[in-house]
């Protein structure tokens, strides 16, 4: 994908940040530390005595902290400008993601993730009008005036991986570099909004005419009439009931064809064709379709078509092996690594072959989709048994390892006895989401008991936000293997590893979402909107 040009513009206000950068980074050790201070006398003597140790270490090595931080910030930034993935947050190759040694995220691991992905958090929260409004100023510059990305290279989880960068410049256990993150989060959140804000000001004195955020104007009357209906999600047969009925003799006889179905003989359901016709319409212009997963499912139009003339109403439901098709294709790919990967392009063969065959049967029925649900289906799981194959060293020592944990013998830890993680308050009551009660702990663990192998999560582990695939929960539970979405690359995980990150909610169940339910809704809009 070739990179647009940066402009002068940009590039000068990049400059201009970078050198105001140095002074914010030392106004964030100033705020950590009275921050820290002030919050001494409500501490135990164990975490009185890690803070000082801490805040000792900070004034001796402010300047290399400051140094590790700007080189952070200037490396993310540089990256963002190539539109390169961030030094932080670019995800392992796929020769080069399988780790030598077995390494296990524990509960203490874990700690960071949850200040680092609160810090990000509170700072979108604490500055998000100036945020977006900065956005708007660099998407003009960039010359996207709809704003319809954030091109803003110093965003929140760039400052925020810039000031974990200056942690481990603290040169101590991983328990003060989570204090750290956990005490420099707010000041820095409040030095972010005023560093936005004196951003846009800078830039429209400088006559920088800010974009406008894409607003989408419905029909006279409509935002009025439908205001109750915003969070509508028909199910296909209401979406098939508001399509009008095709007309047996059509005006204009010379217009060319605007749609498969008109183009077929007399139909015996002209809904259902027409319903089917829409929907796949409407996935050829979804640009949240990969464009070769929409290669493959356009395939599939044409006998949707003839299967609509016998099944009729049928189709009116998702729960159609056809749909069922459709959306799992959708689904497993996102999963997938990137275009140009053998693990997705193995998947994207199978699925090729398989629907060569199911458009290629002259009668189509639901039982030849069915049949493709299994083909597909079988892939998938002798896909999850490979990758289980490929980690059985892994996974021989990780059972050693439970076993050893469940007998109550020490494990290492990246603590390194520093801090004991649970006296430290990981979640930050002002950072925590408002009016979202706390899932109770024992919910927490019987949510881990049910995740199955081949489950696919997305959690905030290690600095960034993943999608990880369950390849052994191990046999008592305990410890956990996953493997991630992107590459070939694994995790060992402890459990309270991932209660933690699931209480702190940053770590969900990932649920099949729907191609075609995505498609119906637009489907409908598009039919109210006309009748408008």
């Amino acid at each position: 994908m070739p990179v647009t040009p940066v402009s002068e513009d940009m590039l000068q206000f990049v400059d201009d940040e970078m050198l105001r950068a140095p002074l914010l980074f030392d106004q964030l050790v100033e705020g950590t530390m009275d921050r820290a201070q002030k919050e001494l006398a409500g501490m135990s003597s164990l975490q009185r005595t890690g803070v000082a140790e801490m805040m000792h270490a900070l004034k001796v090595r402010r300047t290399g902290m400051g140094e590790l931080f700007m080189r952070s910030l200037r490396q993310q930034v540089q990256a963002e400008l190539q539109g390169q993935p961030s030094p932080a947050t670019a995800k392992p190759s796929i020769r080069d993601a399988r780790p030598q040694t077995l390494s296990l995220v524990d509960e203490d691991e874990v700690a960071l993730d949850v200040e680092l992905a609160h810090a990000i958090e509170g700072i979108r929260s604490v500055a998000e009008y100036e945020l977006r409004e900065l956005q708007t100023y660099i998407a003009a510059m960039k010359g996207d005036m709809d704003v319809t990305r954030d091109h803003n290279p110093f965003r929140a989880e760039t400052y925020a991986r810039a000031t974990w960068a200056a942690a481990q410049g603290l040169a101590m256990g991983r328990g003060h570099q989570v204090a750290f993150m956990r005490h420099a989060s707010p000041p820095l959140a409040a030095l972010l909004r005023q560093a936005y804000a004196a951003s846009c000001s800078r830039l429209e004195s400088q006559g920088v005419e800010p974009a406008a955020y894409r607003t989408v104007i419905l029909p006279s009357g409509a935002r009025r009439s439908r205001a109750m209906d915003t969070t509508f999600s028909p199910d296909l047969r209401q979406v098939r009931d508001t399509l009008p009925a095709p007309l047996q003799a059509e005006p204009e006889p010379r217009a060319p064809a605007r749609s498969m179905a008109s183009a077929l003989p007399p139909r015996v359901d002209p809904r259902s064709q027409a319903l089917v016709d829409r929907l796949f319409g409407a996935i050829r212009i979804d640009t949240r379709v990969p464009p070769d997963v929409l290669q493959l499912i356009m395939r599939l139009h044409p006998p949707a078509l003839r299967l609509a003339q016998l099944e009729g109403e049928g189709l009116a439901d998702e729960a159609h092996p056809l749909w069922e098709f459709v959306n799992r294709l959708a689904y497993e790919a996102e999963m997938m690594p990137d275009s140009g990967d053998p693990e997705r392009a193995q998947l994207l063969r199978v699925a090729q072959t398989t629907i060569a065959q199911l458009a290629g049967e002259p009668r189509q029925n639901d039982a030849l989709y069915s049949w493709g649900n299994d083909k597909l289906a079988t892939y998938l799981r002798q896909r999850l048994e490979r990758r289980c194959v490929a980690a059985a060293s892994q996974i021989g020592a990780l059972q050693k390892l439970e076993d050893r944990l469940v007998a109550g013998q020490p494990v290492p830890t990246t603590m390194n006895g520093a801090l004991d993680v649970p006296q430290l308050d990981t979640v930050p009551a002002e950072l925590m989401p408002e009016n979202l009660p706390q899932e109770p702990e024992a919910a927490t663990h019987r949510w881990l008991d049910e995740l199955r192998p081949g489950d696919w999560l997305r959690l905030f582990l290690q600095g960034r936000w993943v999608q990880a695939q369950v390849l052994w929960p191990g046999e008592r539970r305990e410890v956990w293997l996953l493997g991630d979405g992107a590459s070939d690359a694994t995790w060992a995980v402890r459990r309270r590893a991932l209660a933690i990150l699931r209480e702190a909610r940053l770590l969900k169940h990932l649920t099949q979402r729907s191609l075609v339910r995505r498609a119906a809704n637009q489907v409908h809009d598009e039919a109210v909107a006309r009748a408008a």
